[in-house]
């Protein structure tokens, strides 16, 4: 391996930003480098940044009278801060592990919270609580069958008692 580095355990391992899982044993560690620390760095500064923006928008008020984008706004610049931290020091960090198949978990968790989020409105929270929890627990996670059942029926419930019954919201529901 030409881009390797020797880990704790005297092995070669390898020092790309992505790693195949096969190369690897379970306790085995791979640090992203430090390319990769900045350019995790990149993606949150910006995301901040157009957060402030928006918070800026909706209007920040003063600290007697707050508007509806001051926390908002306390919450992006804090995020862009660490993310300013984390430039400045993202060549010195060796602690972030580098991507492999393992982190495409992440992805398709965050695809399957964004088709929850879509289908809210068109057949309330209950079914894409359910369908959640079961793909999360079930398929990224691995539990059993029945545990996955259990716990995805449980979690809808106690959502459902909470938001609804306890607290009032107006959560779009199908029942």
């Amino acid at each position: 391996m030409a881009d390797s580095m020797t880990s704790s355990s005297g092995k070669k391992v390898p020092t790309s930003a992505v790693v195949d899982d096969d190369e690897l044993e379970d306790d085995e560690f791979v640090p992203a480098g430090p390319t990769a620390n900045i350019g995790a760095a990149i993606a949150p500064l910006l995301l901040g940044a157009a957060g402030a923006y928006g918070s800026i928008q909706l209007g920040l008020g003063a600290p007697t009278d707050p508007g509806a984008g001051l926390w908002p706004f306390i919450i992006c610049v804090l995020i862009v801060l660490c993310s300013i931290a984390l430039l400045i020091g993202g060549k010195r960090f060796w602690d972030a592990e580098a991507f492999s198949r393992n982190s495409l978990i992440v992805g398709i968790a965050l695809l399957t919270l964004v088709a929850l989020v879509l289908a809210l409105p068109y057949v309330g929270f209950e079914i894409p609580c359910l369908l959640l929890c079961f793909v999360w627990l079930r398929f990224l996670g691995k539990e059993t069958w029945v545990m996955s059942i259990v716990i995805s029926v449980g979690v809808t419930l106690a959502f459902w008692l909470l938001f609804v019954l306890a607290l009032g919201i107006p959560l779009p529901r199908l029942f």
